[in-house]
């Protein structure tokens, strides 16, 4: 593979997404997830044919339930575990890119019902590449699986693509299978058809992701807004964990550069794929919370060490190496940490969020993107 420029020395990607993506057949399982809710919008904004497959939203006041995203996809409510409907579903529609994101996706929860994990982490990414391979014959498949995927060895320096996977606690370990799982069935049935650019697969392990109309339990910023809503203290369990936080559209915008690579040269760009900020965006879980806290001008935290929060082995550093995302996919992440806590805390502060609010923020982040690359040519 040969250095590609960085959107900010090459005018037009943008532009060049909406030209590709424009009546594009895209399936997202997970659309009414966080993550998928805001690629599902930011899709349909491109132009693409979108049906997203997933269970109902978790809440009334997620994002894809406030923005009304289904009004404007086809939606299909079912469980990535139904192989049969997964099967009629990408039968009918016949994607030309699937976007896997459906997941039990928090740690906590592995360790309380670890087989439902295991069985929608593992066995839906397995429903999802066997409806691929038997209904596909050219098309685009990125599973979108964890950071949390590498067999982690506490570094203070980030992980690549080709370290060690593995998982000492139930969600990570899901995490590592389903990169092994894709990973055998690229050797098993579509290297040739990779090789011959009719087919193209790859994964992709982002950093924590954070942004508006997430209200997950047990995840960090949701519980910033939940306790400063309910006027309660916010517990934090390692105050001094540090992550690889990043703006929800970061990540999103390079799944969506890895598509248009992978279908313009499947064999060069199929493969596993680091997403995460520059190095000076690894915080503390606390230095986050004070963040938060101090734009919002209130919020309080206490920490517990109580044994009933840290009963599970809970990774203390956390690092992403994004140089082959960067030196390949010309995909580099823009946002400072006041940048990405403004995106952010003005989603949960405003009081009429709807899809036009998430698109406005879709577009001051192109517009930042469009700043910079005026700036770096003068």
């Amino acid at each position: 593979m040969g250095y590609k420029k960085s959107f900010l020395e090459s005018m037009g990607m943008i532009e060049s997404l909406k030209s590709f993506f424009s009546k594009k057949k895209i399936l997202i399982t997970g659309h009414t997830g966080f993550i998928g809710s805001w690629l599902a919008i930011w899709l349909n904004e491109l132009g693409a044919e979108i049906t997203g497959y997933a269970l109902k939203p978790n809440t009334n006041i997620d994002n894809y339930v406030v923005t009304n995203i289904e009004n404007k996809i086809t939606s299909v409510i079912a469980d990535i575990r139904n192989f049969e409907k997964l099967d009629e579903t990408v039968k009918m529609f016949q994607p030309e890119i699937i976007y896997h994101l459906a997941a039990q996706p928090i740690v906590r929860k592995s360790y309380l019902e670890p087989k439902i994990t295991y069985d929608i982490n593992i066995g839906g990414t397995i429903n999802v590449l066997e409806a691929f391979r038997k209904n596909i014959k050219k098309g685009l498949l990125i599973n979108f699986t964890s950071d949390k995927c590498y067999q982690n060895k506490e570094w203070i320096w980030g992980y690549r693509e080709k370290d060690r996977l593995g998982g000492d606690d139930p969600y990570s370990a899901s995490k590592a299978c389903s990169e092994i799982v894709t990973n055998a069935y690229i050797k098993s049935f579509f290297q040739t058809k990779i090789n011959d650019n009719q087919i193209g697969m790859a994964t992709v392990r982002c950093g924590n992701i954070i942004g508006g109309g997430d209200w997950q339990e047990d995840r960090l910023v949701p519980d910033c807004f939940r306790s400063i809503k309910n006027n309660k203290n916010l517990v934090l369990r390692n105050p001094h964990s540090i992550r690889p936080w990043q703006y929800v559209l970061e990540p999103i915008l390079g799944i969506l550069i890895l598509a248009k690579c992978l279908f313009e040269n499947s064999n060069k760009f199929s493969g596993s794929w680091n997403f995460g900020p520059s190095n000076t965006l690894n915080f503390t879980t606390l230095d986050l919370v004070k963040k938060i806290f101090n734009y919002f001008g209130k919020g309080n935290y206490e920490y517990s060490p109580n044994e009933a929060l840290n009963f599970f082995n809970e990774t203390k550093t956390l690092l992403l190496d994004c140089n082959k995302a960067r030196k390949y996919l010309g995909w580099i992440p823009i946002l400072n940490m006041d940048e990405i806590i403004e995106f952010t805390c003005n989603w949960y502060k405003e009081t009429n969020i709807n899809y036009d609010y998430d698109v406005q923020q879709i577009k001051q982040y192109i517009n930042k993107i469009n700043f910079l690359n005026i700036n770096h040519i003068l």
